[in-house]
């Protein structure tokens, strides 16, 4: 594909992808998001600002579909207990263990409320800036800081890292 706009789409698509499936929880669900984002975004590419790293732009356009979409469909996420998950059954060190600390870990930002865990992951799984988070997300820079730190002390509280 010779369209850099185009190329720096395809590009961000798992990063799309895995910050919709952060909001929805539902991979069809994320799939449409996802869908929709390209759509906007294609039609809307006049607007985009070369200056600007187009994640930001993108998650914001995701972000903003996720919004119409609850709106619309009044849509909540699957949620399942880790106490629930088989795969919690057994205890003690073995190969496991890794898998549970992870299952652990992805119970903790589920059960974050939805303004911390859009801030933790644009920022710490996303990689986006403050900044950056800040302009997606439509609030000030030190409410990103804010969100991000009580999203953190959460999740450690959670997974017993104090």
């Amino acid at each position: 594909m010779s369209d850099p706009f185009g190329r720096a789409l395809i590009e961000k698509l798992p990063n799309l992808r895995r910050f919709a499936l952060s909001l929805c929880r539902s991979g069809d669900t994320a799939d449409d998001l996802v869908q929709i984002t390209v759509e906007r975004a294609l039609s809307a590419r006049a607007s985009y600002d070369p200056a600007t790293r187009i994640e930001a732009w993108l998650f914001r356009i995701l972000r903003n579909a996720w919004i119409d979409m609850a709106r619309k469909h009044k849509i909540r996420g699957t949620h399942v207990r880790l106490e629930e998950a088989p795969e919690t059954a057994a205890a003690g060190h073995h190969p496991g263990d890794a898998r549970l600390m992870v299952a652990a870990v992805m119970d903790a930002v589920e059960r974050l409320p939805i303004d911390q865990r859009e801030v933790l992951l644009l920022v710490c799984v996303e990689d986006v800036s403050y900044a950056e988070a800040a302009t997606i997300l439509d609030i000030p820079k030190g409410t990103v800081m804010s969100r991000l730190s009580r999203a953190r002390t959460a999740l450690a509280g959670r997974i017993g890292i104090k």
